[in-house]
């Protein structure tokens, strides 16, 4: 036939989204220091940046409710499975405790391509940038 174009076919299409290949993920609470800024401690490395939003999802057998949903921004990581960020958990915020619950107490990154601030990636196509959002990182 003349005049056909052919295109290569794909290996695959619509492949699974595989949750370890995108950061920032989401990490396990393991301690909560209360105060005029709020200490996360999680039960593994993280890999949040300094200025990124992030959620914290607190179930009521956790205590800390007052923190369920509430989102702040990273302002100092102490360690690598710590993080501390502008919420002040000083007044009326109960303690954290350990619990064994089905539903772990969790921090999440957010973040969407919708919005932040545009940056220049040293060419002359402008990027979105911004703290939070989830980056593809699959081998």
């Amino acid at each position: 036939m003349t005049g056909v174009i052919s295109y290569p076919i794909p290996p695959y299409s619509n492949p699974p989204i595989e949750p370890q290949f995108y950061q920032p993920s989401r990490f396990v609470i393991s301690n909560i220091s209360l105060g005029v800024t709020t200490i996360i401690t999680t039960t593994v490395n993280m890999n949040y940046v300094i200025g990124q939003l992030v959620r914290l999802i607190v179930p009521f057998s956790y205590g800390s409710r007052e923190l369920n949903e509430r989102e702040g921004n990273v302002i100092s990581l102490p360690t690598t499975n710590q993080v501390e960020i502008d919420i002040d958990s000083s007044k009326n915020v109960s303690s954290f405790i350990s619990s064994s619950a089905t539903t772990k107490a969790q921090i999440l990154g957010v973040g969407d391509v919708n919005t932040g601030i545009i940056s220049s990636t040293g060419q002359n196509i402008p990027t979105t940038n911004i703290p939070g959002s989830f980056i593809n990182i699959s081998p």
